[in-house]
Parts: structure tokens; C-alpha cells; sequence
């Protein structure tokens, strides 16, 4: 029998981060049973208008790369998966992905980000809400002092080999 084993994934956004061009940088990173097994830092491809559109752009990048480590893991039949939790620190964002009615202000958002909603209905992925001071993926899109660097490194069980 295969061993269940939970994927946990965080998803991060800096709101306009880009002084240039105003574009926001969207990071996440995936932990399967507590190990790092990947990570993502880009620019979105948008100008989001608030930091929810930003943070909805950013977990929706994740899904697409949530359902990709699950089929992957189905087809080397290794371990079976707990649906895979998403951590995102801006309420907002969770609430348009689990309640789109109430939302008519996303309009402008783009449909090809609404693949989080999608996932998110389907039960395919579980969206949940997490303080930002656990939000591991802050990591891959802010700058941090250094001391927060060494947590958020630690937390994530990443460790220097020169020691």
C-alpha cells in the first residue's frame, strides 16, 4: 500500500514591486511531507490594480504548478496525495477564489487566472489563508532582513553545507 503524504504549497506576491513598470513579483514554493521540492520567483506579466489581483495572480501560477507535482506524483505511483493545501496571506484573494459572486470588482481580472477558482471548486486544491508572518514564499518576493532570511530558511528546513 501507498503511504499518504501531504503537499503543502505557499504562494507570495509584492504588490507593484517593480518601480519601473509597476509590476508585481509572484513567488511559491511546494514542501511534500515537510521537504522543499520546488520554488518559483517571477515578474507576473500584469499590472495588478490591487494586492488581492496580485496575490490571485501568484496562487494561480502555484496551482498550475500544484496539479503538475500531483500528476507526476500519480504517475510514479510512489505515495498517494492528500489534497494539496495552498497557503496565501491575503484574505482577499482566498475569499475570491472560494466566492466569486460576491466579487464584481474582479472582472478586469484575466481568465486564464481563474484556473485557481476552478481547482479550488473542483476540490481539487484547498485554499487556505495564512499570516504573513508564516508565509513562507515572503522569501522569494520581498526583500527581508536578514535575520527573517535565516527563519524563513529554517522553517523550510534549508540548511548551509559549509558549516
Amino acid at each position: 500500500t501507498n503511504k499518504k503524504i501531504s503537499v503543502h504549497g505557499y504562494s507570495d506576491s509584492d504588490w507593484g514591486g517593480d518601480q519601473d513598470d509597476d509590476k508585481s513579483t509572484a513567488g511559491y514554493l511546494f514542501m511534500l511531507g515537510g521537504a522543499l521540492i520546488c520554488w518559483s520567483s517571477k515578474k507576473q506579466e500584469i499590472v495588478s490594480l490591487s494586492s488581492c489581483e496580485a496575490e490571485y495572480v501568484a496562487a494561480s501560477y502555484a496551482t498550475c504548478q500544484s496539479v503538475w507535482i500531483e500528476m507526476l506524483l500519480e504517475e510514479l505511483m510512489v505515495i498517494d496525495v492528500v489534497k494539496v493545501k495552498l497557503f496565501v496571506d491575503n484574505k482577499s484573494a482566498v475569499d475570491l477564489a472560494k466566492h466569486p459572486v460576491s466579487h464584481g470588482r474582479s472582472k478586469h481580472i484575466e481568465k486564464r487566472y481563474h484556473f485557481l477558482r476552478d481547482q479550488v471548486n473542483r476540490e481539487k486544491l484547498k485554499l487556505e489563508y495564512c499570516k504573513s508572518e508564516i508565509q513562507l514564499a515572503n522569501i522569494l518576493t520581498k526583500p527581508l532582513k536578514k535575520a527573517r532570511v535565516d527563519e524563513l530558511k529554517k522553517l523550510k528546513g534549508m540548511e548551509c553545507l559549509e558549516n
